[in-house]
């Protein structure tokens, strides 16, 4: 069987806790070498990989198919450069870059040296996602008037590392809102009108810790909210239609199992606490619970290794990730947020 060599830049929490995993459980990807002065880190998580102190010697290194780019924000669209420049796939950590116009440039310099480019919006592959774009296409709820997706977290606390500094591409927009635009632009497309506020709660913030976005779908609405400071989440997920609602309460628990060390991909992989089952109540009057769709992170890389080898679709395509950065950018001018 075929492998892929392949290099990651960065082990803090996206390289460590997502990709290194995520990468070790595909069969036909090997984790050849790692950048990171975390080298202790590096050797427990990743024995078989080497520790190197600079991307530059993963990008210059000719044995490396494919590098990941899980580094801060503002380094993706310099590193995804070399990296194609120097004849490498690519995997970008989303968001692929700070501004759609870098995107664009990475588009078209993968195009011109031959090499596929993807994102890691691996939310796609969340359970909750799954399960509600399964009720959606099904037509269980009917013709759909309003979604709503919240990423609400209790984080009073402002908590040290770039994410919370003023650089750009920081601050929870950038961070989760770009998970939430992803997922209703899978499902919807590009709206054809935004409404947005932008703004920082927590004492002492210098980025965005709290965003309400609108999405405008002919008379649909999708509504898109993060708040920091929110002890109780409501649902994470209503879906409405004329044919009646769906609602989903919880959180996918692959980030914490990753977190805490499971291996993914086992057959309990991505299952969800039965009492966390969505709720689907038809407008004939009939409620029933919807048991959950497995999550499957290992989806992206095992995607990618099929993109790769076998000519497969991308399981992120480039241009839908730049489609992510659009809508970032419109939601700040609407939100009347400085560059």
């Amino acid at each position: 069987m075929k492998t892929l060599s392949v290099g990651l830049l960065g082990f803090g929490l996206a390289g460590s806790v997502f990709h290194a995993p995520l990468i070790r459980c595909e069969p036909r990807l090997r984790l050849s070498a790692v950048a990171s002065s975390r080298v202790d880190d590096i050797r427990r998580a990743a024995p078989e990989a080497a520790a190197v102190a600079s991307p530059d010697a993963i990008i210059g290194d000719p044995t490396i198919d494919l590098v990941v780019i899980a580094t801060p924000n503002t380094s993706h669209a310099p590193l995804a450069r070399a990296a194609l420049l120097a004849g490498k796939h690519v995997v970008i950590d989303k968001p692929m870059a700070t501004t759609a116009a870098e995107a664009d440039e990475l588009i078209d310099l993968a195009k011109r040296q031959g090499r596929l480019l993807s994102v890691f919006h691996n939310r796609r592959w969340d359970n909750d996602f799954l399960t509600l774009r399964a009720c959606l296409e099904n037509g269980e709820v009917g013709r759909p008037y309003h979604y709503e997706a919240h990423f609400d977290r209790f984080r009073p606390q402002i908590k040290p590392g770039w994410r919370e500094q003023g650089l750009a591409g920081s601050g929870v927009l950038f961070d989760l809102g770009a998970h939430l635009i992803d997922q209703a632009l899978t499902l919807f497309g590009m709206p054809d009108r935004i409404l947005a506020d932008v703004g920082a709660q927590r004492p002492g913030a210098l980025v965005d810790d709290w965003f309400h976005l609108v999405l405008g779908y002919g008379p649909m609405r999708a509504i898109l909210h993060c708040g920091t400071v929110v002890c109780r989440p409501g649902p994470r997920f209503q879906l409405h239609g004329d044919g009646g609602s769906f609602l989903k309460h919880g959180m996918d628990g692959q980030e914490a199992a990753l977190r805490a060390g499971q291996i993914p991909g086992g057959p309990d992989w991505g299952l969800d606490d039965p009492a966390q089952h969505g709720v689907l109540a038809k407008a004939d009057g009939g409620e029933r619970r919807v048991e959950t769709l497995a999550g499957d992170y290992p989806a992206f890389y095992r995607g990618v290794a099929a993109a790769i080898l076998d000519g497969a679709p991308l399981p992120v395509t480039p241009e839908s990730a730049r489609d992510v950065l659009t809508v970032l950018e419109t939601v700040r001018k609407a939100a009347g947020v400085a560059g």
